[in-house]
């Protein structure tokens, strides 16, 4: 058996989306075929933090060895079959320092970045691939800046990772949308009132945008553009009026916020080790409103509403084709560059065209809907224009 290249290590870092298993598999097989042994860190960045260093260790629920039969199985499931977490390995909370490491990082909030890297040398680790959103990719941006050989994958449902015009899971999330939508609208109809479904979308509009530019919805509310709830009502009750079916439909990001309130709406106050508070509730907040103002725009009657958050429906089961053949294209340019000798960059789709941009751009900026193309404020839904030479999925990432 000739020499082994190398060791490369892959890892799905926090929210699941349909895509993560047909990357990890198409990295695999082509790295094993090129020369290379491939491991999978489990649970994300914890895998790194939790894992103890001896050769008599049980590490399993850490660190797994894959091979072709292994990714082909789980390369047709939705989900990580490495599963994820959204641990911070430079932020980590003392509750969630393991046992082992206690006397090593004992401070309120630890840095457990030595850790990690020693970690990955006693795996053997070469080359890194973490596939994972912003927050996934901060932290391999650090590594980088340590010296770890990393080529970072973007995914995320938001599809907010600057750099790329697409992420792994933002396909199937618009896909599942549409689908809930029009199946919504039947009993919206039935019953003659306001359909509101409540997306992903902490601070960029795109999965709710691009539904309703595909017809999912008549309004759309974003994080880009804080609303007015009353204008909402009429719009609603105008588009109500004009249905043959007397209903009307908006989709609510989740970090969309009415213009008479400060922050988004949360479910608690508790944060992530990234510093997120869980989001939820807004679609109830503007149900309950329009329900509320419906009168004044409807001769005095008032309009029920049905009220959906869409949450897990839509990153939950199979990836539909774009979440399978993006996927395995990122995961073999991800191996073009590994085979370059090309590392810090962060794979892309930007104009239609495969590229890579340094890893840096991650933390540059944020991605978000350029509302001023795109998005008519007055009238609360998509701009049907600047069509020409855009991307598949309309929006850029303009870097």
């Amino acid at each position: 058996m000739p020499d082994l290249k190398g060791t490369i290590g892959i890892l799905t870092g926090g929210g699941d989306v349909p895509g993560l298993n047909p990357a990890i598999r198409a990295i695999t097989i082509r790295a094993l075929r090129e020369g290379y042994r491939v491991v999978g860190i489990r649970r994300g960045w914890a895998g790194l933090v939790d894992l103890i260093p001896d050769e008599g260790a049980d590490n399993s629920h850490n660190v797994r060895t894959l091979s072709e039969d292994l990714v082909n199985r789980a390369g047709r499931t939705g989900g990580t079959f490495l599963h994820t977490s959204r641990t911070r390995p430079s932020h980590l909370p003392q509750y969630d320092v393991p046992h082992h490491l206690k006397d090593r990082h004992g401070d309120e909030v630890n840095d457990t970045t030595p850790t990690v890297l020693e970690n990955l040398d006693f795996l053997g680790v070469d080359f890194l691939i973490p596939i994972g959103g912003d927050d996934t990719l901060s932290y391999a941006q650090r590594l980088h800046q340590e010296g770890v050989k990393v080529v970072g994958i973007p995914k995320t449902m938001d599809n907010d990772v600057p750099g790329t015009d697409y992420c792994i899971g933002f396909s199937t999330c618009v896909t599942r949308t549409i689908e809930m939508a029009h199946r919504l609208r039947t009993s919206a109809g039935s019953h003659e009132r306001f359909l509101v479904m409540e997306v992903f979308g902490r601070y960029a509009g795109y999965t709710a945008i691009l539904p309703a530019m595909a017809g999912a919805a008549d309004r759309c509310v974003i994080p880009e553009h804080p609303f007015e709830m009353e204008r909402l009502a009429e719009l609603l009750s105008y588009d109500r009026q004009r249905h043959p079916s007397r209903y009307s439909v908006v989709l609510v990001s989740e970090g969309a916020r009415p213009r008479d309130q400060e922050e988004m709406v949360f479910e608690d106050g508790e944060r992530d080790q990234y510093g997120h508070r869980k989001l939820g509730g807004i679609g109830d907040l503007v149900a309950a409103r329009l329900k509320e103002l419906s009168p004044e725009f409807n001769e005095g009657r008032k309009v029920n509403v049905v009220n959906q958050r869409l949450g897990y429906l839509v990153r939950s089961g199979d990836p539909d084709a774009m979440d399978s053949i993006v996927p395995m294209a990122f995961g073999n340019l991800a191996l073009d560059l590994i085979l370059d000798g090309t590392y810090g960059r962060l794979v892309s789709l930007r104009n239609g065209v495969y590229d890579s941009v340094p890893i840096e751009v991650v933390t540059g900026r944020k991605k978000v809907v350029d509302i001023h193309k795109f998005y008519n404020t007055e009238r609360l839904r998509p701009r049907y224009t600047t069509f020409e030479r855009k991307p598949l999925f309309i929006m850029t990432s303009d870097v």
